[in-house]
Parts: structure tokens; C-alpha cells; sequence
């Protein structure tokens, strides 16, 4: 799991309750077991606990662009975000 040394890395965490989280960070192996211990930072994992990362993107881009696409992400049904984890080529970053 990277360490996105240029960028952002924009992730989907399947959770115990079967649902999906999606958040943004520069150190994904750091965030994930900030997800898994139940830090503070992570409200709703500490609730639902992540069972793995569904899928990941290493994003070059600034914030702006990131945040972006974890909000694209984030509004899109329960269906589309199982399909963007199968195909994970099918985010569009524009």
C-alpha cells in the first residue's frame, strides 16, 4: 500500500456492516490503521470497522482535484461504487 509521496491516494474501505467508505490521505497504510484502531480522527469506522481497502487511486493532482474525487465517489450508489471496485480503471478523474 503506498505512501503517495507527490499526491493523494483516494480509497474505498468495505466495511463490517457492508457498507462503503471512501476517504482521501498521503500515507494509506498510516489512515487504514488509524481505521482500524478506532483512532478519533475516524468517527464512522470506529462505528462500522473496516474489514479491507476495496480499492485504491494514486492521484498526482493537488487537493482541489482530490477532493473532487472523493466527492464524485462519495455520491455515487452502493452499485457503482461495487463496479469502480471490480474495475477500478473505470474512474474518471476528470
Amino acid at each position: 500500500m503506498p505512501k503517495n509521496k507527490t499526491g493523494y491516494v483516494v480509497y474505498i474501505l468495505e466495511c463490517n456492516n457492508g457498507t462503503y467508505y471512501t476517504g482521501y490521505t498521503t500515507d494509506l497504510v498510516r489512515r487504514y490503521q488509524e481505521h482500524l484502531s478506532g483512532s478519533a480522527k475516524c468517527k464512522y469506522t470506529r462505528s462500522f470497522p473496516p474489514k479491507k481497502i476495496a480499492a485504491f487511486w494514486e492521484l498526482d493532482g493537488d487537493l482541489s482535484a482530490t477532493l473532487k474525487t472523493e466527492a464524485k465517489i462519495k455520491r455515487l450508489p452502493k452499485h457503482k461504487k461495487q463496479q469502480l471496485i471490480r474495475q477500478p480503471e473505470l474512474l474518471d478523474l476528470n
